[in-house]
């Protein structure tokens, strides 16, 4: 007799930690777009671990609605916000000295902050292209040398988180100009952990999977509906999506004393969705004619 189909068991309850309580206490975690969604729920962990938080992000008023929340966490310590454009360096040495006028130099980045839309390769314009790339690469990067470069020079050791997708491995069509990023940061995982390792520098990736949130772009949400309306938890082999807290407590082992020789690693937390196959593959349908849009140059 076949086994019934059950799927992964949920989660703990919101407020469970995954680290003993003042894992994070003395530390400053700098999370970038902690202002909303995944971002949010990141830091909200890092918080319940006593950690001090730096969220930045671009909106100010979404910032300190954010910082207000996290800093009810219970265990939370200080909680402070930046507002920044991670596209500009110059933005970004702001927001680690005002990080280290309030608090201290961070101990821990998570960057978080990206950008994304659906749109065919074909229909894409340079400047829709460098909207996602910059930030999503170069803000990325640009944060990540800022933090290195402090770290470096005062020889003090820290702790990267990149937030991935799985894309940066098979490819994202509808998404060329993040899934190319996303590759980039992948790269950069790679790569710095390697070079600044003897600094005592580790850094690693930390890819979602489908955490649907308040937050999530309309143009996303519609797609997830389009895909699967009323039933987005049948297309996962977990046959359940993530619950938010569930990536905060992947990102706060990956950071934590626990992790140290956990390096150059991308951890993917999905339910196993993005190594889904069929027996038989579907049918292939062109690109423009799951967006809706009529045939290129009409």
């Amino acid at each position: 007799m076949d086994t019934p189909a059950r799927g992964l068991p949920a989660p703990p309850p919101p407020g469970s930690a995954a680290l003993p309580p003042g894992t994070y206490g003395g530390q400053v975690v700098l999370v970038t777009g902690g202002g909303s969604g995944l971002g949010r729920a990141i830091a909200a962990e890092f918080a319940r671990l006593g950690a001090d938080l730096v969220i930045a992000g671009r909106r100010a008023g979404q910032l300190e609605a954010a910082r207000a929340e996290l800093a009810a966490v219970p265990g939370a310590g200080r909680v402070t916000a930046a507002v920044c454009d991670i596209r500009d360096p110059e933005r970004v040495a702001d927001v680690f000295d005002a990080a280290e006028a309030a608090l201290a130099l961070p101990d821990v980045l998570v960057n978080n902050a990206a950008a994304n839309f659906p749109c065919p390769a074909e229909d894409l314009s340079p400047n829709a292209w460098r909207a996602v790339v910059d930030t999503t690469l170069t803000g990325t990067w640009f944060m990540t040398r800022e933090f290195g470069r402090r770290h470096l020079a005062a020889g003090t050791p820290g702790s990267i988180v990149n937030i991935g997708a799985s894309y940066a491995w098979t490819g994202g069509p509808g998404f060329a100009p993040s899934a190319a990023a996303k590759a980039g940061v992948k790269n950069l995982v790679e790569t710095l952990a390697v070079e600044w390792g003897p600094y005592g520098i580790q850094i690693n990736g930390l890819v979602p999977g489908l955490f649907p949130h308040a937050d999530m772009s309309e143009d996303i949400r519609g797609g997830l509906e389009r895909a699967a309306p009323g039933a987005k938890d049948a297309r996962q082999p977990a046959l359940r999506v993530g619950v938010p807290r569930e990536l905060g407590w992947a990102a706060t082992f990956l950071a934590s004393p626990y992790a140290r020789f956990v390096t150059g690693h991308t951890l993917v937390v999905d339910g196993a969705n993005w190594q889904r196959r069929s027996l038989v593959s579907p049918e292939v349908v062109p690109l423009r004619e799951q967006l809706g849009r009529p045939p290129f140059g009409h």
